[in-house]
């Protein structure tokens, strides 16, 4: 054990081990996951077939596991360092599947309530950020009131993500155990329309703001106005509070993203005999799941790529043809991705009943005037103490600072506005602060 011949054998092991080093010993799953989940711990327990103690370990960071096990886009499983050896660890299904089996357990996991310590938040907005928040404040004893605009609390969980992706029976489920945790949940009510932001500041203790981005992007190109022309956001709004939309046999569906591709196969299921989705990029720059993009192969979607809709026209006021300008990749934009540009001189006319404009998200601040808002439209909030221009105002989620992304993400601000709430409740702002590693660039 102590021979030149040994002492080499190890040194050789160690400098193997050290060249793929990324730094502190903290998973790349946890590491990637923006709720900072401790998907190695809980991966473990499920192996070992300890289920309710791995939901107990869920919950301290992610309260709606059952279904984010269905929907996330799954970060931690690019970073999961098995990949290198076969494949990454099922880490999204793996939730799902123990979250699953809770829910259906008489006496599902509810954490322990704190003692009531008197203060009072209110919550404007109960998509995953809102609930998120009201989740880990009633966890620590204080009374939550989440306003919600629309008739069922679950944001774009709910109304933005369809059934098939999302059974809203498990959503359900889900936020009742949080309103069992003392959470009062008020829906149709509107911010500034019937309840004024200046009575929930006198009224509560703080406020949290998470009012998430249900506008969408505009096209920018002439005949956007025509009759058949919706966006993305509100294309699947109406399709989940079952209003009548009428998308004909020709749709387009602009954009190459998942809600891109939740509107085309919502779109096969309404009945559409053609579905087109128009990306002005290629298949590999796609930011949709590979997932979804292979799911909605399978239904019969058209893709057509490296096209651009620069006008919609219409007959009657209706839809009837969109014009595209056809592309070609340049050079890569400021993201490293390469950036589209027209082909002059090509063009293609595509006829259509209905055009779909799912290019991305916007924030509606009617009713919150009073916050300070970005250059791109968003409410400005500090991005570690979550504080707004308005004192006791914190703001969080897909309507603040960058805009719109994943809803683990929006989950993970909610949960660290919370932590950063709760000292201010005890009457100390202390901003959220990451932890410290050390990495191989610090090396």
């Amino acid at each position: 054990t102590d021979t030149p011949r040994v002492r080499g054998s190890r040194k050789i092991a160690l400098e193997l081990l050290l060249s793929d080093h990324v730094g502190d010993c903290r998973p790349p799953c946890v590491r990637a996951c923006p709720a900072k989940t401790d998907c190695q711990g809980y991966v473990g327990l499920i192996a070992n077939g300890e289920y309710k103690e791995a939901v107990k370990l869920i919950k301290e960071q992610l309260p709606l596991p059952a279904s984010i096990g269905r929907v996330c886009p799954h970060p931690c499983e690019e970073a999961c360092r098995r990949q290198m050896v076969e494949e990454p660890i099922s880490i999204m299904w793996l939730k799902r599947f123990v979250a699953d089996i809770d829910l259906r357990d008489k006496e599902e996991f509810i954490p322990e309530i704190k003692p009531a310590t008197g203060k009072r938040v209110a919550v404007i907005g109960g998509g995953p950020s809102g609930l998120t928040t009201a989740y880990y404040l009633a966890k620590e004893g204080h009374q939550v009131v989440i306003y919600e605009s629309m008739p069922k609390l679950g944001g774009m969980l709910r109304y933005g993500i369809p059934q098939y992706r999302l059974p809203k029976e498990v959503l359900d489920q889900e936020i009742a155990i949080i309103e069992k945790m003392g959470v009062k949940m008020i829906t149709n009510i509107r911010i500034g329309k019937d309840v004024q932001l200046s009575h929930l500041r006198e009224t509560f203790d703080a406020v949290y703001t998470s009012i998430g981005a249900w506008n969408s992007t505009k096209l920018n190109c002439p005949g956007e106005e025509l009759e058949g022309v919706i966006g993305g956001i509100e294309f699947l709004t109406k399709f989940a509070t079952n209003q009548p939309i009428n998308v004909g046999g020709r749709i387009a569906v602009v954009g190459g993203g998942n809600t891109a591709m939740d509107a085309c196969r919502t779109a096969i299921r309404l009945g559409a005999k053609e579905v087109f989705n128009l990306y002005r990029r290629t298949k590999t720059e796609m930011p949709a799941e590979d997932v979804e993009i292979k799911e909605a192969e399978e239904e019969g979607i058209t893709f057509k790529f490296l096209v651009s809709p620069i006008e919609i026209i219409g007959e009657d006021g209706k839809v009837k043809k969109v014009r595209l300008q056809k592309m070609q990749l340049g050079e890569p934009d400021a993201r490293g991705r390469r950036s589209p540009v027209p082909i002059e001189g090509e063009e293609e006319i595509l006829e259509v009943d209905c055009v779909i404009s799912a290019i991305g998200q916007s924030v509606n601040i009617e009713g919150l005037e009073e916050l300070e808002l970005t250059r791109r439209g968003t409410i400005h909030a500090d991005e570690n103490s979550f504080l707004t221009n308005l004192p006791g105002v914190f703001a969080g989620g897909d309507a603040t600072n960058k805009g719109p992304s994943i809803a683990i993400e929006a989950i993970g601000e909610g949960k660290r506005a919370s932590q950063v709430i709760c000292r201010y409740l005890e009457g100390e702002l202390i901003p959220h602060k990451e932890p410290y590693y050390v990495t191989n660039d610090d090396l």
